[in-house]
Formats: structure tokens, C-alpha cells, sequence
């Protein structure tokens, strides 16, 4: 019997192709007005943001034929990413630290909005990819940290893109659901990486989180409990340091500013 099962060729392509589309259906029709499109990079260019809903498009369709739980939490991750780049556009504040400082003193920002929200839908993700608790609580860490690990290094154009393709293809030999999953995300990251290295185009939130949580998915459909733990305990590690490094780049001003 042959598997009708999408290939890693098919996956990747599907996502750039679609990715591409959408870069293009936006960048025509502009909902909301060509200024809701744009934003100013760390080097003072204007830069548009129809890269990202179109990659966390993109992605979630082609990661959702391998395993929809997979698709839904890209869509969640890109949803969440894209509440920040809206709502939270101008907010000085970065890191865990400083959002959940701002909670715990009456203010719900955007960026805390975007923890939770994001925490939620990998736990709901890993829950319907694993069947045993601790797996499914190890799943929803790994795709949630994935997601903050890619949008952590989106500091600078093109940056998130690369890592998203530099951190997909040790997997894709492996050619099963989880490498599909990953090349969904490297399909789109790779259709917007000219325009995202050229400073037409950044992938803001919205991409940077849905394609994290693509690769994220990735490894929770292809990996045991050992290989989730050790995931798990790399992207907590990765998210502390990062978030030491956010805080030290607030006390430092804009100098210390890395993005």
C-alpha cells in the first residue's frame, strides 16, 4: 500500500509557495492601510510586516496536513505574535521579567497577553501530540519554548529566518512527521529570508513565533520522553539567559539594545 503521506518536499514547498502568495496578496490589498504594514528597524529603514501572518499561514497549513495539533499551535503562536506586534508596538519593555513585573502590579501587556497565550496553546498542542501526561507537559514546553527561542533571536534582519533553516535541517533525515513539520517551517522561512536580509520585509512576532512553534512541533512528534526532556531543559536555559540579556539591555539604555 503506498502512503499518501506529504513528503518533506512537499511540505517545504507548500509553505514557500503559500508563503510567497501571501507576502504578495498583502503587500497589494494592505487591510487597514499601508501604515499598519510598517514598522522602523534597528537601523532606522521601513520595513514591512507581511512576512510574518503569511509565513504563520503558510506554515500552519503545510505542518497541519502532517499533524493538525501542529498547525493549530503555528496558528496560535502567529495569532499571539501578532497581538504583540499590534497592541504592543512601542513598548519599551522586554523579557519575561519585566511583562510579568507589569502584571503583578495591574497591568496586562501585551507581551505578558503573548506568554501566556502562547504557553497555552503549546501545552494544548503537546497535549493532543503525546499520550502520556509528562510527555504532553514536555511537548507543550518544547513547542512554546521553540517559539520565544526564534522570536529571542530576531534581533536583526534575517537572523530568525536563518536559525529557523539552521535549526530544521538536522531533523529532515529523518523523514517522518517531524521532519515534515520542520520543513513546513524552513519552507517559509526560506521564501522571505531575500526580502528579510534585503530590509524589505521582517517577520516581527507573528513569524518569528509561528515558525518557532512549527519547529517546536517538530520535535514533540519525533522525539521520546529523554529527547523532550533534554530539549525542554536547553530552551528553559536558553529563555533565562535571554531574559537576563533583555534586562541588561534595559538598565544599558539604547546602547545596550541589541534589536
Amino acid at each position: 500500500m503506498i502512503s499518501r503521506a506529504p513528503g518533506t518536499g512537499s511540505s517545504f514547498g507548500l509553505a514557500a509557495v503559500l508563503t510567497r502568495a501571501g507576502v504578495t496578496a498583502l503587500r497589494a490589498v494592505a487591510p487597514g492601510g499601508r501604515g499598519r504594514w510598517e514598522r522602523t528597524n534597528h537601523a532606522g529603514r521601513t520595513v514591512a510586516l507581511h512576512a510574518g501572518p503569511a509565513c504563520a499561514v503558510a506554515a500552519a497549513v503545510a505542518a497541519g496536513r502532517v499533524r493538525p495539533a501542529a498547525g493549530l499551535a503555528v496558528l496560535a503562536a502567529g495569532a499571539c505574535g501578532a497581538y504583540d506586534d499590534t497592541a504592543g508596538a512601542g513598548d519599551p519593555r522586554r523579557g519575561f521579567r519585566a511583562h510579568l513585573s507589569a502584571l503583578r502590579q495591574g497591568e496586562v501587556t501585551s507581551g505578558a497577553v503573548k506568554l501566556f497565550g502562547i504557553s497555552a496553546a503549546g501545552l494544548a498542542a503537546g497535549a493532543l501530540l503525546k499520550e502520556r501526561a509528562l510527555d504532553k507537559v514536555l511537548a507543550g514546553v518544547v513547542i512554546a519554548g521553540t517559539a520565544h527561542l526564534v522570536n529571542l533571536v530576531d534581533v536583526r534582519p534575517g537572523r530568525a529566518a536563518a536559525a529557523v533553516l539552521a535549526l530544521g535541517a538536522p531533523g529532515l533525515p529523518r523523514k517522518g512527521p517531524g521532519a515534515r513539520c520542520a520543513a513546513a517551517a524552513m519552507g517559509a522561512a526560506a521564501a522571505v529570508l531575500p526580502d528579510d536580509l534585503g530590509e524589505r520585509e521582517m517577520l516581527g512576532d507573528t513569524g518569528a513565533h509561528a515558525l518557532g512553534a512549527a519547529l517546536g512541533a517538530a520535535v514533540a512528534v519525533s522525539r521520546g520522553r529523554a529527547g523532550l526532556a533534554a530539549h525542554a531543559a536547553a530552551l528553559v536555559a536558553a529563555a533565562v539567559c535571554g531574559d537576563r540579556v533583555s534586562a541588561a539591555a534595559r538598565w544599558a539604555g539604547p546602547r545596550g539594545c541589541a534589536g
